[in-house]
């Protein structure tokens, strides 16, 4: 154990008043979180027996917390049941990250040079199940997420562990509040019921058939647990797990928890939906129907009698996943005009596909450039591509070489690789296309949009620098009716910048968050031009340009390319496969 430092702490009187019998513990945890001294511990524990006061603690401390620097909370994950995935999720999506694996939250976590300061209530009484299950699933978060966020020098973490210390952490500070109860504490929970009883709860369907939908908030959350306590060979987990209703409407956490054990009997498929819908299913904030629609959407592909029977309340929604392709990972596509409405795909590997967007088939393959890793697609045609490489340079790929679209497509590539040999902020960063004109935006590390006729040679584009850091993506929209034309960009700040080529683009962004964007799409639509923005934080926006309207879709996916159509379908690609949806126009802006 060590002592805090004696760097002086935020005053006391700025939080709402504590406990006279608790101003010590109080005055301990200030002490810790406000120290600057870098030989200090970066975890802190609160110990203390049932009804100690530790809960009421970090609770006082959060309500004052934001007023001072060092004692600012940026995750506070009240861990009760939580298993090491579901922890993961919900602190990426509280840093902002969305919700994320745990290796991949470290990876986040590493590259944000942020101070981070994080909570972790009732830890003691995170994992599921029984006992030991608990204690196997609290070790998982502490070797797989806790003692590797403590080693990164810009993390500190408060955790509420009980009566005991955590294994396998580094050194931790100890605030001991010893085992006296807290005045006025809750006493003991009542006892757990069993499944029999709590499945007698269940409201009915006219069938007879279990209404989710209508069940009790305590019958949903304890019947997982109940059903892997009863000793009927799995009889009762089998029944939940099989039950789509339950899939929708049940908890996430006890559900993953169940999927995670070797023992649980699951059916065919399930832990593979389960694992591409939990992080955005644990959200709280989705409705019955967003719920389903992202039940359907995982279960494409893997299980099409889950899917089948969840299409109907998928339908509900204003977004409804068509059809999904886990298997083929996407570096980009892009739909191209002269090629019967069919989508170019290019996988990791550099190889070109066309696929069928009605129903995600392949139809077809093209010769590929050598050694090349597509980051952007853009071109009137097949025969006629100009391909973005991911370490920077625009590469033509023509059937023809002497033809006039490799004259263009040329003058293109050559213009950018001129520019980038004076300056790496020349260097090409993003490429977008506008299909229903053929033109192409190029964006570039000064955050600088070019953009070009991809079917008429032209000495140099149209030029505005819309950024200041590098573009992370680009799109174009033509809408030959008002005689406009748009170029929408991104940057590495977390800006999207609107520029009408005919005038000054806008002053101000149209969106900016602590956020990358990975890709845009645009098509003008019965309702009106819509741009499509997918975020690195598991968000996707759909912005109504005219009204400036923006709906949020959560993504099941990692993007790194999209492509919108006038009929509101929505295709996805990125390192977990390519995936389309169909947005209800009418229903998404009503």
């Amino acid at each position: 154990m060590t002592t805090a430092s004696a760097t002086p702490a935020p005053d006391m009187a700025a939080w709402p008043p504590l406990d006279p019998h608790r101003a010590h513990v109080g005055r301990a945890l200030l002490d810790w979180t406000a120290a600057t001294d870098d030989g200090l511990p970066r975890l802190c524990l609160l110990r203390g027996g049932r009804s100690s006061g530790k809960s009421h603690l970090l609770a006082w401390f959060l309500a004052g917390s934001a007023g001072h620097p060092r004692t600012a909370a940026h995750a506070a994950v009240p861990s009760d049941g939580l298993t090491v995935d579901a922890l993961a999720w919900e602190m990426g999506r509280q840093l902002g990250y969305g919700p994320l694996p745990p290796h991949r939250l470290l990876n986040r976590v590493a590259a944000d040079q942020r101070p981070l300061l994080l909570l972790l209530p009732d830890f003691h009484l995170a994992g599921g199940g029984d006992a030991d299950r608990s204690s196997v699933s609290r070790q998982e978060i502490v070797d797989e997420l806790l003692s590797p966020l403590v080693r990164f020098p810009h993390v500190r973490a408060v955790v509420e562990a009980g009566s005991t210390d955590l294994p396998r952490t580094p050194e931790p500070h100890v605030i001991d509040l010893g085992e006296a109860p807290f005045p006025g504490a809750a006493g003991p929970d009542s006892a757990a019921r069993d499944f029999a009883s709590l499945f007698a709860d269940l409201p009915r369907t006219a069938k007879g058939r279990p209404d989710w939908s209508r069940a009790p908030h305590p019958v949903r959350k304890h019947i997982l647990d109940a059903a892997l306590h009863t000793d009927d060979d799995g009889a009762a987990v089998r029944a939940l797990l099989t039950d789509p209703g339950f899939l929708v409407h049940g908890p996430t956490t006890a559900l993953t928890t169940a999927l995670h054990r070797t023992a649980t009997r699951a059916p065919s498929g399930l832990r593979a939906i389960w694992e591409r819908a939990a992080p955005q299913l644990s959200a709280v904030d989705h409705t019955d129907t967003e719920r389903g629609a992202l039940l359907h959407a995982a279960s494409l592909g893997t299980s099409p009698t889950l899917s089948e029977y969840l299409r109907p309340l998928a339908e509900q929604h204003w977004w409804t996943a068509t059809w999904a392709r886990h298997g083929v990972p996407a570096a980009t596509h892009a739909p191209l005009p002269g090629n019967d409405g069919r989508l170019l795909v290019a996988d990791p590997l550099g190889r070109l596909h066309t696929y069928d967007p009605a129903t995600g088939h392949r139809t077809g393959t093209l010769p590929s450039p050598p050694a090349l890793r597509p980051a952007g697609l853009a071109g009137p045609d097949t025969d006629a591509l100009l391909i973005l490489d991911e370490s920077g340079p625009l590469h033509p790929l023509t059937s023809d070489e002497d033809g006039m679209a490799a004259t263009v497509l040329g003058h293109i590539a050559a213009h950018h690789s001129h520019a980038a040999l004076t300056s790496d902020a020349h260097r090409p960063t993003a490429l977008g296309s506008c299909p229903q004109s053929s033109l192409a935006a190029v964006g570039d590390a000064a955050g600088t949009v070019h953009l070009w006729s991809l079917t008429a040679y032209r000495p140099a584009p149209r030029t505005c620098r819309l950024h200041t850091g590098p573009v992370t993506a680009v799109t174009c929209l033509r809408l030959p009716e008002e005689d406009l034309t748009f170029a929408l960009s991104a940057a590495v700040d977390g800006s999207i910048r609107l520029w009408e080529t005919s005038q000054d683009p806008m002053e101000t962004p149209v969106d900016q968050r602590p956020a990358l964007v990975t890709a845009l799409a645009a098509a003008n639509t019965p309702v009106g031009p819509l741009c499509a923005a997918a975020w690195n934080d598991a968000e996707l926006h759909l912005w109504h340009l005219l009204s400036g309207q923006v709906r949020t879709l959560p993504l099941l996916h990692r993007c790194s390319a999209l492509a919108l159509t006038p009929a509101g379908q929505l295709t996805v690609s990125g390192p977990d496969g390519f995936h389309a949806l169909q947005l209800d126009l009418d229903r998404l802006w009503a």
